[in-house]
């Protein structure tokens, strides 16, 4: 039995434009798209909202804020994973690539931190087998170059795992996210109550690991990446070097770029950039690194990820639409833009043939208020 929708009197976010008209679902897929504002018998009058393609996300940290919802304070599993599925079909995102460290710190247990990516990922399978998931999970695997576990942990995944993004993060102080350590200090004391003894302990330390490991999980990152046959992306690229260092690997898509010289390197070599929501709606980056306003004034930023505040995805392509006048062109960075990035083709677009990931939402004050999400063509929130 076929599971038809119409919705009429819509204003439609194609790639290009906005038209007033009408989208007919049919089995979980977009079958026709009409103009104009009549309601024909039978389809639900949106009343002039907007239509949208449901939000890609390529990366965000939310599942973790789920399995650790407060320090030290870890939730089980799966609870954490439909609670953070839950949410996102509540802010619009139909698609997530869920972003799960691999790396970890096992002998120094005052900075340490677990291995769980493995059994994160079975859990997510799991779920995603039963079929309780809202919306498509996709796994990213954000590899922790200053780590100590980084190869035995890559190597427990297969390309069964189906695995979409492999980011290469490097997290040691001075460079990249942290150029300035004093930034990298607040972070980390914010979290835990070093001392100042231990502090310069722990900073000793990472420099030491990455010292010793650093190449080595770099190069083990390009080749897991390669044997999964997943989108590799770097992280906090900072200069040209880098980023031609990144070209070089083979990456495709470069993770919040800290200066506009690397957004700059980034464009020069074809390689998409993203940038963070939260930077954009907050007027700037937590870490003092490049404002994501400013590479898009200068037509630098390609896609946005709500990295840790899921409801700030849709938010930040509505200013991005404001900041060029273009709100088709602010949408396709949450959607048709990360969808080709990764290589999925049957989503992020309102045309026929494309997989019915759908949103209703209104702008009240430059504010956009979401009504419905719609996946495969079923409504989940």
């Amino acid at each position: 039995m076929t599971n038809s929708m119409i919705f009429s009197n819509a204003k439609l976010i194609l790639d290009d434009e906005i038209v007033t008209g009408s989208l007919v679902l049919n089995d979980g897929v977009i079958t026709d798209i009409g103009s104009g504002s009549t309601v024909p018998k039978g389809a639900v009058d949106v009343g002039g909202d907007y239509l949208a393609p449901g939000l890609v996300e390529l990366h965000t940290d939310n599942v973790e804020r789920h399995l650790e919802p407060r320090p030290k304070v870890n939730w089980p599993f799966r609870a954490a994973i439909l609670a953070h599925d839950r949410e996102l079909a509540g802010v619009g995102i139909t698609t997530v690539f869920d972003a799960i460290r691999v790396g970890s710190i096992v002998s120094n247990t005052g900075a340490g931190y677990a291995k769980y990516a493995r059994q994160m990922t079975d859990e997510i399978l799991a779920v995603q087998a039963e079929g309780l998931f809202r919306i498509s999970h996709h796994i990213h695997l954000r590899a922790e170059i200053c780590s100590e576990t980084l190869i035995e942990e890559l190597d427990e995944f297969t390309s069964r795992d189906r695995i979409g993004i492999v980011s290469m993060m490097d997290h040691t102080p001075g460079q990249r996210q942290f150029v300035d350590v004093s930034k990298f200090e607040t972070y980390i004391r914010g979290k835990r109550r070093y001392s100042d003894t231990e502090w310069e302990a722990y900073v000793a330390f990472l420099y030491d690991l990455q010292s010793r490991l650093g190449i080595k999980h770099e190069a083990a990152t390009v080749a897991a990446a390669k044997r999964l046959g997943a989108t590799l992306a770097s992280h906090d690229d900072t200069t040209g070097e880098q980023v031609s260092t990144s070209h070089f690997y083979g990456v495709r898509v470069a993770e919040f770029p800290t200066t506009a010289t690397a957004a700059d390197a980034c464009h020069a070599r074809g390689i998409a950039t993203i940038m963070g929501a939260p930077n954009l709606i907050r007027g700037g980056s937590h870490s003092g690194n490049v404002a994501a306003a400013d590479l898009a004034k200068m037509d630098r930023l390609d896609i946005l990820s709500s990295d840790y505040v899921p409801a700030g995805l849709l938010l930040a392509a509505v200013q991005l639409g404001d900041l060029w006048g273009d709100l088709a062109r602010g949408m396709r960075t949450v959607t048709s833009a990360p969808a080709r990035a990764v290589g999925l083709k049957d989503r992020g677009r309102l045309a026929v043939g494309q997989r019915a990931d759908i949103i209703r939402f209104g702008i009240s004050d430059g504010l956009p208020v979401l009504h419905e999400t719609w996946s495969a063509g079923k409504r989940v929130s």
